[in-house]
C-alpha cells in the first residue's frame, strides 16, 4: 500500500465500507506510536512487560482485503487490519498478564487499520501489541474497571 493513502483508496483495496458521515477524500494518518481506534489501542511491543508471543502460535500473512481483528459489541462492525502481501504478519495467540492482548502484527510497511464508523489509521513499520481497551468504572478500584464497548 502507499504511503500516502486516502479512506476512499483504503476502501477500494479492501473492499470494506464506512459510513457515509466519513471524508472519504482524507489522507489517512501514519502513527509509529498509541493509536486508538473505539474500542482497541495500538502498543509499540517495546512499551509492554510480559507480552509475548505463544509457543504455539502461528503467524498469518495479512493480505491486501484485510483480517478481522475484533467484531465490535453485540456484533457490530468490525475492525479490520490491512497491508500489502509479505509486508504485515498477525498472530493471535500472545500471552498478555493483563489478558488485553488481542494479539500481535509485525509490518515491514505500513498497515491500515480500518473501522465503518472510525475510518482508517496508518500502523508505521514494527511490533505492536492490538488490546481492548478499558475504562475505569464508577469507584476506584480496579475490580470496577471494564472493556471499552464500540
Amino acid at each position: 500500500m502507499t504511503t500516502t493513502m486516502t479512506l476512499a483508496d483504503l476502501t477500494t483495496r479492501t473492499g470494506l465500507d464506512v459510513l457515509d458521515h466519513l471524508e472519504r477524500e482524507v489522507t489517512i494518518p501514519v502513527v509509529d506510536g498509541l493509536q486508538a481506534q473505539g474500542d482497541l489501542i495500538v502498543i509499540p511491543h517495546a512499551l509492554l512487560e510480559g507480552v509475548t508471543v505463544s509457543e504455539h502460535a502461528r503467524r498469518r500473512e495479512v493480505p491486501s482485503a484485510g483480517i478481522e481483528l475484533l467484531r465490535s459489541a453485540a456484533g457490530g462492525n468490525p475492525h479490520t487490519v490491512a497491508a500489502d502481501p509479505g509486508t504485515c504478519y498477525w498472530t493471535a495467540r500472545v500471552v498478555d498478564p493483563q489478558g488485553l492482548a488481542l494479539g500481535m502484527i509485525e509490518t515491514t510497511a505500513i498497515a491500515y487499520l480500518i473501522h465503518p464508523e472510525h475510518g482508517g489509521t496508518g500502523i508505521a513499520p514494527g511490533r505492536y501489541v492490538i488490546r481492548r481497551q478499558r475504562e475505569r468504572g464508577e469507584g476506584t478500584s480496579r475490580t470496577s474497571d471494564r472493556l471499552v464497548a464500540d
